[in-house]
């Protein structure tokens, strides 16, 4: 769109739908390529509508989405391999002071173990227990059903094209020194 194009958004009468917003917007400054901005309202609203939903269920079980995130990303290495923290982190995008919180809860209450990294000595290394394996073995089934439900006003097709074309972005936000890719393999999302 050229950057004075003025277009014509509509709103399907949503409150706060995106194209009311982008509408505004265009009324407020007149100019401005609002196309970047729309993505990320888009992606915004998403989230503001999903997440309490999936935290409902999290808490059913008496966690949350960041302590689940870290039990998945252990029992998608097929739950027996244990992995430094510094590796969990970067696969969820957090610092190591954000994830040491969430290991000392997932290990207070059982479903995690903490030992030293027979080569490394002043290492770490992380493993579920088969307290941890068998929640998440109970919650990801409900949690794929909820989030099927979410996007049920998409095709599969869509779905998968609006997957790729979200990790496409992702590992272009990435810095520099990461390869290409990564963003799809470090993601912490289940």
């Amino acid at each position: 769109m050229a950057r004075n194009a003025t277009p014509e958004w509509k709103s399907d009468g949503r409150p706060d739908a995106i194209s009311e917003v982008l509408a505004q917007w265009s009324r407020a400054r007149p100019g401005l390529d609002l196309g970047p901005l729309g993505a990320f309202v888009a992606l915004a609203h998403v989230y503001w509508l999903s997440t309490p939903r999936i935290e409902r269920l999290m808490a059913e079980y008496g966690i949350n989405r960041g302590l689940f995130d870290v039990l998945t990303v252990l029992r998608r290495t097929g739950g027996a391999e244990a992995l430094p923290p510094r590796q969990i982190a970067r696969s969820l995008l957090l610092s190591g002071a954000g994830l040491t919180s969430r290991l000392d809860r997932l290990e207070a209450e059982g479903f995690i173990v903490r030992g030293p990294d027979p080569h490394d000595g002043r290492g770490l290394l992380v493993r579920l227990t088969p307290n941890g394996r068998r929640l998440v073995d109970r919650i990801l089934p409900r949690l794929i059903m909820l989030e099927a439900g979410l996007a049920k006003a998409l095709s599969r097709k869509q779905v998968a094209q609006l997957t790729h074309l979200l990790d496409l972005w992702a590992a272009s936000m990435q810095p520099p020194s990461r390869s290409p890719g990564v963003a799809a393999r470090t993601r912490g999302l289940t």
